[in-house]
């Protein structure tokens, strides 16, 4: 959601807050805004404006001397898209940002009167006045009064009017990191903002207020104890945070995959089995395991998908995939040997947190896959398994997907194995197969020129769909939420032989349809139902293993695929459908790096 960036040091704000920001783009936005000293005295000024961070820099100083200040991007929640609503918000001494939503503004507007110092209608700028009210001189005890006061969650930067040079930072659930530099102190919602002065960098604990200076930055709790800051450092290189030359960043993490894919399988292979050693994830978290419940959001709940649909099939276990945000408001059908699985690449999803700690109060035996070292569903999972994408800064999960769909499978095998479900010499067929899935992907990846050509058939379109079995159906769901969320074509996804229920009403001349056919014991039926649409006027894109389509009526544009077991066709077609919906939305002018009302990491509900 929101971007947030705080600096302090020895070089000129302006630049690094407006830079930072352009890293935090990815996470969606509709506004932006930096606050700083004037002239490093007492006097705080701001500029921000509804739009983009380039308009933001147009409205901003030549000369800037300031060397301390903070940054903002807004995604609207409370308020539309206006100036006023835009962040920082000023009310007094205070001047703030914040990421997260406070869910009791109004009963705190009555309570404390402050609706004479509001003039814009977000939730944020009630905290600003809050914060003021109850200014004694003092920011660290005006914070330890006020923050218990909040119900939501909330990382705010705050400066105070009488202390120049110093940024202060608290959080409930919404995601901060911070790190000290040789040019400054940073505090920031991502470290891609600040990725370019330090790789070392901290998460900042809950509840803890962190004092930013230009030399120093220190925490204490509310109870005034002093925290020590425990320091990560990122593993990939800087460079996999820009486009290295590629239009979009999407289309480059697309073509990242195979990478992303060795680095998070290889360390988990070993003697062709999957080990789960150098997780600290014991033999004894997949013994006695009754029933799988995996929980999840968007593109996550989609590999999630997958995982089931292999598990039930390979093993005979009873796989449940709950949407978290539904799953946090029902009674969870769980036991002490339910096996919980939290898929999320951000680690800060807040329905998937709020889901794990509702799991946690009927099982022990929880695990997250994420992508982000530290992060809090991490570390609030019994057990982590970490996911080795790099930085995914396209909102549409490409990378994240296909890296979260091995991680599901090594699982899947490694629970077969511990609980015999799965012989020695099916795990390592299985395991090997895996192995050969970067290059696979590296061979559909020559089609690339192809897909780009069929999609031109499909840019005037209002509809799409999607259509397959077993697998495939899974698969399809996943294909349509691309190119719904990139390119703004209305898109679904159908379970093949559901479409003489009600669907097939829903087809006429020309509409595009993605058929995926590449599971052989369902292969024929699928086929019969691509000649039931192509028989309406469908425009029929057929994706199966078959180097030739030996009746070339049943489809206008087939994809071949190169023949692997049918469990690993979906990293192949994933990588089609994920080019279809990319050279879709760049030719129909819209930008799939920053999709219209998306962010990235969603962390408010």
């Amino acid at each position: 959601m929101c971007g947030i960036i705080g600096f302090t040091g020895h070089k000129e704000a302006q630049d690094i807050l407006l830079d930072g920001l352009a890293k935090l783009e990815y996470r969606g936005y509709d506004s932006a805004g930096i606050a700083f000293f004037k002239d490093n005295g007492g006097h705080i000024s701001i500029r921000k404006t509804a739009g983009k961070v380039n308009d933001l820099r147009a409205i901003c100083d030549d000369d800037n001397t300031s060397t301390c200040g903070i940054g903002h991007t807004r995604w609207a929640t409370h308020g539309g898209v206006t100036n006023a609503n835009a962040h920082p918000h000023k009310v007094g001494k205070v001047t703030l940002i914040h990421n997260g939503i406070i869910e009791n503004y109004h009963e705190l507007i009555e309570k404390y009167n402050l609706s004479d110092s509001l003039v814009s209608e977000t939730d944020t700028e009630v905290a600003a006045a809050l914060f003021n009210k109850m200014f004694d001189g003092d920011p660290i005890a005006t914070i330890k009064k006020t923050v218990p006061l909040f119900k939501g969650s909330f990382a705010f930067c705050i400066m105070f009017k009488e202390n120049p040079g110093k940024v202060f930072a608290v959080r409930n659930v919404s995601p901060m990191v911070a790190t000290n530099t040789d040019a400054g102190s940073f505090v920031a919602s991502d470290l891609t903002a600040f990725i370019n002065f330090s790789k070392r960098y901290f998460i900042v604990p809950e509840y803890t207020i962190l004092t930013m200076e230009e030399d120093k930055i220190s925490l204490q709790d509310l109870e005034g104890n002093n925290v020590e800051p425990e320091y990560l450092e990122v593993n990939w290189d800087i460079s996999a945070a820009e486009k290295e030359g590629y239009p979009h960043y999407m289309i480059k993490e697309i073509h990242e995959q195979p990478r992303a894919i060795t680095r998070t399988i290889s360390p988990r292979i070993k003697d062709s089995l999957p080990n789960f050693e150098d997780d600290n994830i014991p033999d004894s978290f997949f013994e006695n395991c009754s029933d799988i419940t995996v929980i999840a959001c968007g593109t996550a709940m989609y590999a999630g998908n997958v995982g089931k649909t292999f598990i039930q099939n390979a093993l005979g276990v009873p796989v449940n995939v709950a949407i978290a945000s539904e799953f946090r408001y029902e009674r969870p059908v769980l036991n002490e040997n339910s096996m919980v699985i939290v898929v999320s690449q951000s680690g800060e999803t807040i329905d998937t947190l709020e889901a794990l700690r509702l799991a946690k109060k009927y099982t022990n035996k929880t695990l997250a896959v994420v992508n982000v070292k530290g992060s809090t569903i991490a570390r609030e999972s019994n057990y982590v398994l970490y996911t080795h994408a790099g930085p995914e800064i396209a909102v549409a999960s490409t990378k994240a997907y296909t890296v979260q769909v091995a991680s599901m499978y090594l699982l899947g095998c490694k629970l077969g194995l511990v609980t015999n479900k799965l012989s020695v010499e099916k795990a390592k067929e299985f395991m090997n197969n895996l192995k050969k899935v970067p290059d696979m992907i590296k061979a559909v990846l020559t089609q690339e020129d192809k897909v780009a050509e069929l999609t031109k058939r499909m840019t005037n379109s209002t509809n799409a769909f999607f259509i397959g079995r077993g697998l495939d159906y899974t698969l399809s769901m996943e294909g349509a939420l691309k190119l719904k969320e990139i390119s703004y074509i209305h898109a679904e996804a159908y379970a093949a032989g559901e479409l003489k229920h009600g669907t097939i009403a829903l087809i006429s001349e020309g509409v595009p349809v993605i058929a995926i056919a590449t599971q052989d014991h369902v292969y024929s039926k699928v086929i019969s139902n691509i000649r039931e649409v192509k028989a309406r006027g469908a425009y029929v894109i057929l994706l199966s293993k078959d180097e030739k389509i030996t009746d070339k009526t049943v489809c206008d544009v087939h994809i071949n695929i190169p023949p692997v077991a049918d469990e690993f066709t979906i990293f192949e077609s994933v990588i089609i459908l994920q080019m279809i919906a990319y050279y879709t939305s760049t030719g129909r002018g819209v930008n799939p790096d920053q999709p219209r009302n998306l962010a990235k990491s969603v962390t408010v509900e």
